[in-house]
């Protein structure tokens, strides 16, 4: 079983910087893990994801550049650094942990969640 508590959400000026975490309980170091989002209004989105040693990630297309994703497999930690944010990526952002080694954009491929960490970027 894996828990997943993500923190570091937050209102921010377009142009401003935040990083995720997500804290994960039980095996994790061998998984790939991702983070997605969900605007209000819309469906839930891949954002990044990363392989169960940290060499391998991939990114959406509008976050790529400005977005890192990173893990700390010592902690059972994941993060996502957010540069340059834009008022279109406030959303819920969710940390979710896969269910192999290999990273995948399909959240159908992701077994467990985080309860979600809000991010608003004004205008």
């Amino acid at each position: 079983q894996v828990q997943l508590v993500e923190s570091g959400g937050g209102l921010v000026q377009a142009g401003g910087s935040l990083r995720l975490s997500c804290a994960a309980s039980g095996r994790t170091f061998s998984i790939s893990m991702g983070w997605f989002r969900q605007a209000p209004g819309k469906e839930r989105e891949f954002v990044a994801t990363i392989s169960g040693s940290g060499s391998s990630t991939y990114y959406r297309a509008s976050v790529k550049g400005r977005f890192t994703i990173s893990r700390d497999n010592a902690k059972n930690t994941v993060y996502l650094q957010m540069n340059s944010l834009e008022p279109e990526d406030t959303a819920v952002y969710y940390c979710a942990a896969g269910r192999s080694y290999y990273s995948s954009s399909s959240e159908f491929n992701y077994d467990y969640w985080g309860q979600g960490t809000q991010v608003t970027v004004s205008s």
